[in-house]
């Protein structure tokens, strides 16, 4: 943590007041079912977003991104959505929400630094406006309570930004537990934690390095057809989320859904059964099983949701081939990102050496990375303990 104090020092004159850092979140199986309020298994990871704050003596809002090297300001009396500040509107929006909840929001100055790779489903700007709801609770002494300020995180998202996303990401990244997933029905918000934890097998993330391209559009008008499909569906059976219909519901609407519509249907369908399943094996300890249903997750998001691409199909298909892996798929929203892998771990090298290919094909040095299941939000500079709020 000394490199945020020293950040924040060299940016602003003071150390911050208070630091608190925010994980990565990946989903291990759930990919595209939040939107239609069903169920994810989802997990953080050990890469951070941390903020550090301190407060002004005017209601002057300093906003500096140490990776970018860039700073963005404003006021608190002129709080509102910029389209050229770009990162800094998430901490603004939850500054914003706080001003709407009553809170009396003082100048402040803050200051950012991550190891989150933004755009590849690592859900980095929930974990920029979870950081942020923490500190600035934390640095105003509010009443708030946890899920207050998840909330706050992800109205700073879908409504100051205008992003709409479900909080699944900003929920995660607070309650998350070290060798835990998160079992999230998105419907009603509960969740109950399934242990993962084995020396055996690791989970590897490879990051395909493909350049980054915002797949809002797509997914949004992939939204709309969900919309479609529950309209068709009403006529026979009653329904208001794609997640309480069944393949057979699907199957029997042939003719009446069109084709495109009927694969983005059934991905969505099937993959909320997925997370069920996943669960399962999980307690079971099956991880056999689980990995083959992680390679049906994939063929799923590559034939019927069609968010993948040949890079990233690359990846799977030459991790599929390794003896060891017992499954990898896409995570993230697609046309890019990463791939998860379940590796056992003596078949790691192997893995590492046959996907050196992969830049020789594709011009794009994939990485590596092994990663561990982490704790949610905390305080820093002492990591073990949550914020108190």
């Amino acid at each position: 943590m000394n490199e945020i104090v020293r950040f924040h020092r060299d940016e602003y004159g003071q150390e911050p007041e208070v630091i608190v850092s925010a994980p990565a979140t990946i989903n291990l199986m759930g990919e595209h079912t939040d939107y239609s309020d069903g169920k994810v298994l989802e997990f953080a990871v050990d890469r951070y977003l941390t903020v550090g704050v301190s407060r002004r003596e005017d209601l002057g809002l300093r906003f500096y991104s140490a990776n970018l090297n860039e700073r963005k300001r404003t006021t608190v009396p002129n709080l509102k959505y910029k389209r050229e500040d770009r990162w800094a509107n998430y901490p603004k929006g939850v500054l914003h929400e706080l001003l709407q909840l009553g809170y009396n929001i003082p100048g402040m100055e803050l200051t950012i630094s991550s190891n989150i790779e933004p755009g590849i489903g690592m859900g980095s700007s929930a974990a920029l406006g979870v950081a942020t709801a923490f500190a600035v609770s934390r640095l105003l002494k509010t009443d708030l309570s946890e899920f207050q300020i998840i909330q706050s995180a992800s109205m700073a998202e879908s409504s100051f930004v205008g992003i709409e996303q479900p909080l699944s990401d900003q929920l995660v990244c607070t309650v998350a537990r070290k060798n835990s997933l998160v079992l999230l029905d998105l419907q009603t918000l509960d969740y109950t934690y399934i242990p993962f934890a084995s020396k055996d097998v690791k989970l590897v993330l490879t990051a395909s390095n493909v350049p980054v391209v915002s797949p809002y559009e797509e997914l949004q008008e992939r939204r709309t057809k969900y919309a479609e499909c529950i309209a068709l569906f009403k006529d026979h059976k009653l329904g208001s989320r794609l997640s309480e219909f069944t393949a057979v519901d699907l199957h029997n609407s042939m003719g009446m859904v069109p084709e495109e519509l009927r694969r983005i249907c059934l991905h969505v369908i099937e993959e909320n059964e997925r997370v069920s399943e996943a669960a399962a094996y999980l307690t079971r300890g099956d991880l056999l099983s689980l990995g083959r249903l992680i390679n049906r997750s994939h063929e799923s998001l590559r034939d019927n949701y069609e968010v993948s691409c040949p890079e990233i199909d690359w990846l799977v298909k030459r991790a599929w081939e390794i003896e060891g892996v017992l499954g990898s798929r896409l995570v993230g929203p697609g046309f890019g990102g990463c791939t998860l892998s379940l590796i056992r771990t003596d078949a790691l090298d192997d893995y590492k050496t046959h996907i050196k290919e992969y830049d020789r094909i594709f011009g794009f040095s994939p990485e590596v990375v092994e990663i561990d299941i982490v704790d949610g939000v905390r305080e820093a500079p002492d990591l073990v303990r949550p914020v108190a709020v």
